[in-house]
């Protein structure tokens, strides 16, 4: 009978001995917050990118068609060149390769019927300082109705408007949280302000 009560006994102080025991309880609490801790740190840094970069976008698409709605007749090659590498230039410090701007001039004629005039598209090759002119994409070719995605308030009989559209494909830094890449993108309307309508390459021949 002592046997047994010496054995509960030291069955009872060895268990109370290790319930009290806490040297290793910080690591095992590391252990458990730390993945939690990791997930917010990253999800922080790359949700931040992202609404910071969305943010870029938007001011790029307003300035690239306020600067060009600006124009006082006719734009060159060299114009809209500079206007594109001024405006993509805001998304520094994140990558401007990563960003693609087409710039359009629409007419509304008397029936309300918009038509691209003519379309210009650039980016900035990663390292370069100025943006390259390129081909805007088909759906932008001269002669194209745009009439559906012009909002009902901007169509206005026998009037131009000056339309920007940027994208900006946003990719994670370490794919943490976000685990795939991200298109943005904003659009900006905006009216010339000096003229009726701004020519580029001959078109349109009067306003």
């Amino acid at each position: 009978m002592q046997a047994i009560v010496k054995k509960l006994r030291a069955g009872r102080s060895s268990a109370g001995e290790f319930l009290a025991d806490s040297r290793a309880l910080a690591a095992t609490e590391f252990a458990m917050i730390v993945p939690l801790m990791l997930v917010m740190f990253f999800g922080t840094v790359e949700l931040s990118s992202a609404v910071a970069i969305d943010r870029k976008v938007t001011l790029i698409a307003r300035t690239l068609s306020d600067l060009t709605s600006q124009s006082a007749g006719t734009v060159t090659d060299s114009n809209l060149q500079n206007t594109f590498t001024a405006s993509i230039s805001i998304v520094t410090p994140y990558d401007a390769s990563l960003v693609n701007a087409t710039l359009s001039q629409i007419y509304i004629d008397t029936n309300s019927i918009a038509t691209i005039q003519w379309s210009k598209a650039a980016t900035i090759a990663s390292g370069a300082t100025q943006a390259t002119l390129t081909t805007p994409p088909p759906s932008r070719t001269p002669g194209t109705k745009v009439t559906s995605m012009i909002p009902p308030a901007l169509l206005v009989p026998s009037t131009y408007l000056i339309l920007s559209e940027v994208s900006y494909t946003y990719q994670p830094s370490v794919h943490y949280v976000l685990k795939t890449d991200i298109p943005l993108s904003d659009v900006s309307y905006t009216r010339p302000r000096q003229v009726t309508c701004v020519v580029y390459g001959g078109v349109p021949t009067s306003c």
